[in-house]
């Protein structure tokens, strides 16, 4: 009875991913994010430093989000 009243709405099964920036700012779908540094890109244009990503969507990956066909490593971006 006591366990039941002090668990939250989610069931206890059902796992949610926190995603965080590098700043530990808590990510969620849509949100804007820009680049604290300059990234190498292979098969692509480099990614400058405040270069701006919007409407990212999360993924399975705590560590990773994407922007368009581009996977993002969340370590290099900060949210805006």
């Amino acid at each position: 009875m006591w366990r039941d009243f002090w668990q939250d709405d989610a069931s206890s099964d059902e796992e949610t991913l926190v995603v965080k920036d590098a700043n530990w700012n808590i990510l969620q779908d849509w949100d804007t994010v820009i680049a604290i540094k300059d990234i190498k890109v292979k098969w692509a244009s480099d990614i400058k430093r405040w270069d701006k990503f919007a409407k990212i969507r999360l993924t399975d990956n705590v560590e990773l989000i994407e922007s368009g066909k581009m996977v993002l490593r969340t370590e290099f971006f900060k949210k805006l």
